[in-house]
C-alpha cells in the first residue's frame, strides 16, 4: 500500500508540476520495471524529459524524501 501512495504521489508530481504526458509516463513505468529510482533516467533516456525537468525530479525527491 505505502509503494502505491509513492507511486501515485511521484505520478502526480510529473503530470501536475511538469505537465509530463500519462503516455510517457507509462512507457516510462514499463521500461523501469516499476522501479520509481530508475524512472527518471528512462524518462530522460527516451527524451521524454529534459535536463532542467530531471533536476526538478531530483530536488522533489531529495525534498519530500521520497526514495
Amino acid at each position: 500500500m505505502m509503494k502505491t501512495k509513492k507511486k501515485q504521489r511521484f505520478i502526480n508530481f510529473l503530470v501536475d508540476e511538469l505537465a509530463i504526458p500519462t503516455d510517457a509516463i507509462k512507457l516510462a513505468l514499463r521500461h523501469s520495471q516499476e522501479n520509481l529510482t530508475v524512472m527518471p533516467m528512462v524518462l530522460l533516456q527516451y527524451g521524454l524529459i529534459n535536463l532542467r525537468q530531471l533536476e526538478k525530479i531530483w530536488d522533489w525527491t531529495e525534498n519530500v524524501q521520497f526514495f
